[in-house]
């Protein structure tokens, strides 16, 4: 941290090393339109506003997931305000790799996002923030602007749902 308050380059790119995939996993099940340009925003506020963090490691993770929660609902308000455009980028698919691999890991990736979209959007968020984020039940509290009475019961009745629907399409626990 204080290095990269002092600019250090390395600094900047340990910290986004570490918490880019996190950031980037859970806009991407929230369904971001753009996961990956809205982390890179998310890490332009965080680096911008660096000078002003003080605190702990956790609470600086619980900081920039704050912000990434604030970027996606700003993201959503605009996306609100302007009608959707379709874009074809099938042709701009990258070839070569595994594609045995890459099919599975799209297929995974469909159903993890598939199985949260079954959720309420906030039980999606306080489990995201939870487990993805690894944020305290009060982190995600301060992140949602809700009680911390809330948030457990939230997480409490999405793992239940989620646990239902595992049941009900044969998955073991």
């Amino acid at each position: 941290m204080d290095a990269a308050r002092a600019g250090a380059p390395w600094a900047f790119a340990r910290l986004y090393r570490d918490l880019s995939p996190a950031v980037a996993g859970y806009l991407r099940i929230q369904r971001a339109a753009e996961p990956e340009d809205l982390t890179s925003e998310v890490f332009l506020g965080v680096f911008s506003g660096l000078d002003s963090f003080e605190g702990s490691e956790p609470q600086f993770r619980s900081w920039v997931f704050t912000i990434a929660h604030r970027r996606l609902l700003d993201e959503r308000r605009r996306a609100g305000r302007r009608p959707a455009q379709t874009w074809l980028d099938h042709d701009l698919a990258p070839t070569g790799g595994d594609v045995e691999r890459e099919a599975m890991a799209a297929l995974e990736e469909r159903w993890v996002i598939d199985l949260c979209a079954r959720l309420s959007a906030d039980q999606r968020t306080v489990l995201l923030l939870r487990i993805v984020a690894d944020l305290t039940a009060e982190e995600v509290a301060r992140v949602m602007g809700k009680s911390v009475g809330a948030v457990k019961a939230l997480q409490r009745r999405g793992l239940a749902s989620l646990r239902r629907t595992l049941a009900r399409e044969g998955v073991p626990l």
